[in-house]
């Protein structure tokens, strides 16, 4: 059995673990028969969204074109790792929409609570924002909209790296996405 396309969509605060997730989980999917790619935030705003601020419009700019490459690499057999915040549940919702005419979106909610995410911060982002000295902060200065309905939800505050990604394998495996 040729395993099929999907995106697997990581959203979350900053901190909260979809990265790290992210790259944990592409040795596993490739062991399991899967093409994959991932398409982490911080690398797309480089190199895809350079110039795009944090503006609303430009978050939401930012996380279709993210999606549009999703969407490119799954309908075409590959396994699609985003791990971008995407605070905004409208523009996820959009991508969904789009994503599920040519493949299958797997909305993962990678949750950890502000406190936890903000003792983690290892950029320094969270003391910035609080102090003002970065603007249109997720989760700080402006909203994350958790998902109501997610796929999956993983709680990185409570759950070990191998807990968060085996139930993200399970789901994928109930669901006939990957190769047995």
């Amino acid at each position: 059995m040729e395993n099929k396309g999907f995106t697997l969509w990581f959203t979350g605060l900053s901190g909260a673990g979809k990265s790290t997730l992210a790259q944990y989980l592409t040795p596993i999917l490739k062991e399991r028969g899967c093409k994959v790619e991932v398409m982490d935030g911080d690398e797309i705003r480089e190199n895809l969204s350079k110039g795009l601020g944090f503006s609303k419009e430009d978050r939401d700019t930012n996380i279709r074109r993210i999606g549009y490459v999703a969407n490119l690499l799954a309908r075409n057999g590959c396994a699609a790792i985003t791990a971008a915040i995407s605070p905004y549940a409208s523009v996820r919702d959009e991508i969904r929409k789009i994503t599920q005419t040519q493949a299958t979106f797997v909305e993962v909610f990678v949750f950890a609570p502000l406190e936890c995410v903000e003792e983690r911060d290892t950029k320094g982002l969270y003391k910035k924002a609080r102090s003002g000295e970065i603007k249109n902060f997720t989760g700080i200065s402006d909203p994350y909209e958790a998902p109501e309905t997610p796929e999956v939800l993983v709680d990185t505050s409570k759950e070990s790296i191998e807990e968060s990604a085996q139930k993200i394998i399970d789901y994928l495996s109930s669901k006939g996405l990957l190769a047995s």
